[in-house]
């Protein structure tokens, strides 16, 4: 049986100003993801603090939580079949130059954090920020008539 998995994306206000959501979504779409949840949210400082607290002590911290919050950012739910490692294929290296051509970074971005997209890099991450940024009454489990196309007979 197939591995279902979710796994949070937020797609980052570079993305909004660019006129990119549709693009980015429209990618995950067409892979066959399952979107279970989308919002927008309004990063604080303390989100981001928490967030992103692996690089609190980097010089380049308190810039990027400026980028961050200079408009709301799209938050949402992926599932499919091993979604994490699907959606990081998707999404390309961190540093857009260095991703694979047709990759949502290396086909629309040149640098970081300009990079349109933060995506869960393991289980445990994909977890801990589902709950970060959801709640489970916001978290919707439904059956698409393409499921079973696109994840298999049986699921």
């Amino acid at each position: 049986m197939a591995n279902i998995e979710r796994t949070l994306v937020l797609i980052k206000p570079d993305a909004l100003q660019r006129d990119l959501l549709g693009e980015v979504l429209g990618r995950f779409e067409r892979k066959g993801l399952k979107i279970s949840a989308l919002k927008f949210v309004r990063l604080t400082d303390a989100l981001l603090d928490e967030h992103y607290i692996h690089l609190k002590e980097k010089v380049f911290f308190k810039s990027i939580k400026q980028f961050m919050m200079q408009t709301p950012v799209v938050a949402l739910v992926l599932e499919g079949i091993d979604a994490i490692e699907s959606v990081r294929k998707l999404v390309g290296a961190t540093n857009p130059r260095a991703a694979d051509a047709g990759t949502i970074r290396a086909d629309l971005s040149m640098n970081v954090p300009s990079n349109l997209v933060h995506a869960s890099d393991s289980v445990d991450a994909a977890a801990g920020e589902i709950k970060r940024f959801f709640k489970e009454d916001e978290l919707f489990a439904y059956e698409k008539i393409t499921d079973r196309y696109v994840f298999g007979e049986g699921i």
